[in-house]
């Protein structure tokens, strides 16, 4: 079951659309290039009605760590709803205490970025949900017996076939995923300040805020990071001036090129979001910056050829915190038990 913070209940009718007379030259630049987070989670996924019951399987599936070989990783363990939809560290430990390559990107509001994962390998969410449970390093099940973990556990079998009825055998892998992707629509952070601020209320953002917006536009940050997610919309090499050092860049992770083999696409990856970018440190796919005022300077030079002052990396970080929105408040779900019927976890 989710619910959002009591604030968003709140919000004025006069906030829910941009308000006439409230020009604002900066204003009116920020609407050309971005958007605010709707106050609802999207009803549809790939073109299918996302139902109470899809989500409530959704959500106890997200939770579960039998979903992998050591009954001890959820979704959750990497992509941690109290922490802004990551885990905090450079690089997520999986399973038999194995380390991911790459920094786990927020799940929160992924459902709008153009494609999942930082190589973009899978176009939504439905199939960003199937990579990690298969993946040796991560939860290193296989698709039979993720199917057959869950067949396992009898308690599953009503709620999958509430979440597809009709369907003769609605326990399969494909839906496993798609359940999962599902839930994982409505960890929407709405009603953060910039959105506030973009539905036309001008006092959603002090005085510093605005100048940090300024700077991000002005600066060329808005190139990429721009649209409903400030980011999640394209992709774009990490270094596009001036490579940062190999610390920040590991050499030997190309990029979008291990999805692509073309060479243009060395050392390219998805432009993150940066919603919710305050709670979510450390930042980089290769989760090496631990500050955001660090993180605005390094982009700074390597992105743009430009060399911030330490105060306009300081204004940029400012406004970058009127990203965070309101988190979703997920009730922690009581999970079907096992019985002696149900597969055992092994190394």
């Amino acid at each position: 079951m989710i619910r959002f913070l009591a604030t968003t209940v709140l919000v004025g009718a006069l906030l829910l659309q941009p308000q006439a007379g409230t020009a604002e030259p900066l204003l009116e630049r920020a609407r050309a290039l971005f958007e605010p987070i709707p106050l609802e989670p999207p009803k549809e996924l790939a073109g299918r009605p996302v139902t109470p019951a899809l989500i409530e399987l959704g959500r106890a599936l997200y939770f579960d760590p039998r979903l992998s070989a050591s009954h001890n990783i959820s979704c959750n363990t990497c992509h941690q709803i109290g922490l802004g939809g990551g885990d905090g560290r450079s690089t997520s430990i999986g399973h038999n205490w194995q380390r991911g390559g790459r920094n786990a990107p927020t799940v929160l509001n992924a459902v709008f970025n153009t494609a999942q994962f930082w190589d973009g390998r899978a176009s939504d969410l439905e199939q960003q949900a199937r990579g990690p449970i298969v993946n040796p390093i991560e939860m290193g099940m296989t698709p039979a017996r993720a199917v057959a973990q869950i067949v396992s556990i009898p308690g599953y079998r009503p709620l999958f076939e509430r979440a597809f009825p009709g369907v003769r055998e609605p326990i399969t892998y494909e839906n496993i995923a798609f359940a999962i992707a599902a839930f994982e629509t409505t960890l929407i952070t709405p009603n953060a300040p910039f959105d506030r601020y973009l539905r036309g209320d001008l006092s959603a953002l002090d005085t510093e805020q605005k100048r940090g917006l300024t700077l991000f536009i002005d600066k060329g940050c808005a190139n990429c990071h721009n649209g409903i997610n400030v980011g999640g919309g394209m992709y774009a090499p990490f270094g596009v001036v001036q490579r940062p050092g190999w610390e920040m860049l590991p050499p030997d992770d190309r990029g979008r090129y291990e999805v692509t083999a073309t060479v243009a696409d060395e050392y390219v990856f998805k432009v993150p979001t940066l919603r919710n970018i305050a709670l979510t440190a450390p930042y980089f796919h290769s989760g090496q910056a631990w500050d955001l005022v660090q993180a605005v300077s390094v982009m700074g030079s390597a992105q743009l050829g430009a060399t911030l002052t330490d105060e306009e990396a300081r204004l940029i970080a400012v406004f970058l915190e009127t990203l965070t929105g309101e988190q979703p408040q997920v009730v922690y779900p009581i999970l079907p038990p096992s019985t002696g019927k149900t597969l055992r976890p092994r190394p």
